[in-house]
């Protein structure tokens, strides 16, 4: 049974997603303000640069926020920045209590919850604080030390029940279906980059934009992986670039008359001899979050070098047989002793397919 604080801190999980795809580089927050055990104020960060939620929830309640508990997925900034301190607007308001899930990893924002117990606030941290890292992974990591040296990366993988993503003719064009895409969509809303590799645009010629109900502030850039900048002159990435930057990662291999062709048009062409260099490139670019979709040769890489930081899996109720292409036959053979156990974060039936996500 969940205990009244793990109660009202859901719903400010709840809360906190409604911003999805709208703040980045902030974080995704919800606050709820509670009074003698009735929700008087809830609020969330809607947009980059407008009111963070504890602001909305106080506004909504009000003079009922003096002596009430705040609920809020994360810990309150002690920081001037595009909005002021929103620890200091508790204390004024008069909150007796603060209940937050995590605290703010962000050097320069931290130090809120110092600030209200400073001031008679009764403040109590981590509940619920796994799910409100797990809602801002990609910000924790931005803050941490790998964060300094590449983006945070979810792969994701559409795939058979015998995890085959193509057949035997190496055809992948919807194994999953309208409403698995539909959530494709959704999830790329929140990254800063979308990216494949040059196979599965030579197969398929994707736009590798944001389509669907969630907008994001920001359309994600698309990044294709070419070692050799084979990309097609006439291929879709190229004729939208008006939509969204486009970055090609390419070898040393590369013909440098394709790169000025490439770079002539608008290409933002990052050279790299290994996988960690170009994502340390990428970073450098303003890429800190990357969604990745496959093929099967860049996804099996990101795994064998331990660069993907979220796992998730489209399973479609099909089987492809033993010749279909496998995402994880790159990956080195393991003993059960040293193999690394991914934790599992959400499962969910999407339509007819099955989607799981995991944690490294």
């Amino acid at each position: 049974m969940l205990t009244q604080d793990s109660h009202f801190m859901r719903r400010a999980l709840d809360l906190a997603r409604r911003g999805w795809g709208r703040v980045s580089p902030n974080p995704m927050v919800g606050a709820v303000i509670v009074r003698a055990g009735e929700v008087v104020g809830e609020g969330w960060h809607v947009d980059f640069g407008q009111d963070h939620a504890e602001i909305a929830a106080l506004r909504e309640a009000g003079h009922l926020a003096r002596g009430s508990t705040m609920y809020v997925t994360l810990e309150p900034c002690a920081h001037f920045g595009k909005t002021p301190p929103c620890a200091d607007a508790l204390i004024a308001a008069g909150i007796a209590r603060v209940v937050y899930a995590a605290p703010d990893p962000n050097p320069g924002a931290g130090g809120g919850g110092e600030r209200l117990a400073s001031q008679g606030v009764e403040v109590l941290r981590g509940v619920s604080e796994l799910e409100a890292r797990d809602l801002n992974a990609a910000f924790f990591h931005r803050h941490s030390a790998e964060g300094a040296d590449r983006p945070w990366v979810e792969l994701k993988l559409a795939l058979s029940l015998d995890a085959r993503m193509a057949d035997h003719e190496g055809r992948s064009a919807w194994i999953t279906g309208s409403d698995a895409r539909a959530e494709v969509h959704r999830l790329r809303a929140a990254h800063d980059a979308i990216a494949v590799g040059i196979g599965t645009i030579l197969a398929d010629d994707p736009l590798l934009t944001v389509r669907g109900s969630v907008r994001p502030r920001v359309p994600p850039a698309r990044v294709v992986f070419d070692r050799s900048l084979r990309m097609p002159a006439a291929c879709q990435l190229l004729e939208t670039l008006e939509q969204a930057p486009l970055h090609v990662v390419h070898g040393p291999e590369a013909d440098p008359h394709r790169a000025a062709e490439l770079r002539d048009r608008g290409v933002a062409l990052i050279p790299a001899s290994t996988l960690q260099e170009a994502m340390a490139g990428l970073l450098k670019e303003g890429i800190r979050s990357i969604f990745c979709e496959g093929g099967a040769l860049i996804a099996s890489s990101l795994l064998r070098e331990n660069l993907v930081d979220r796992l998730t899996l489209f399973y479609a109720p099909v089987l492809l047989g033993p010749e279909g292409l496998s995402p994880f036959a790159q990956i080195p053979s393991n003993r059960i002793d040293d193999v690394l156990r991914w934790r599992t974060l959400h499962h969910a039936s999407v339509g007819s397919d099955t989607m799981i996500s995991f944690a490294r």
